[in-house]
């Protein structure tokens, strides 16, 4: 078992940047895929960015290339997310995610472990 926890979201004006924290305890945190979701009100989960294990290659949905940036430091547990440039569009709850993997999924049901999620929001 993993336990996953997310932190850094907030309130934002278009335009600006935020960076989500999810921080891994439990299993060994370089055992897992991970990856962002975020859900909109009134929708549902979408896949945002994944980092699968060695070689820690990245994916991201079209929506967010180019504006964001995922991450992991084995050495502290965490992922993160770096969001620039952000747009009303982005506002959600993000949730990370982790599976017990090498390669990483663009879907949610491929994912075991979730965070309670953060919420961002970014006025226009």
């Amino acid at each position: 078992q993993v336990q996953l926890v997310e932190s850094g979201g907030g309130l934002v004006q278009a335009g600006g940047s935020l960076r989500l924290s999810c921080v891994a305890s439990g299993r060994t945190f370089d055992s897992y895929a991970m990856a962002w979701f975020r859900q909109a009100p009134g929708k549902g989960r979408e896949f945002v960015s994944a980092i699968r294990l060695s070689p820690a290659y990245t994916y991201y949905a079209d929506s967010v290339k180019g504006r964001f940036t995922i991450s992991r430091d084995y050495a502290k547990n965490t992922m993160y997310l770096q969001m620039n440039n952000l747009k009303p569009e982005d506002t959600a709850v993000y949730y990370c995610a982790g599976r017990v993997s090498v390669g990483h999924s663009a879907n949610e049901f491929g994912y075991a472990f979730w965070g309670q999620g953060t919420q961002v929001t970014v006025s226009s």
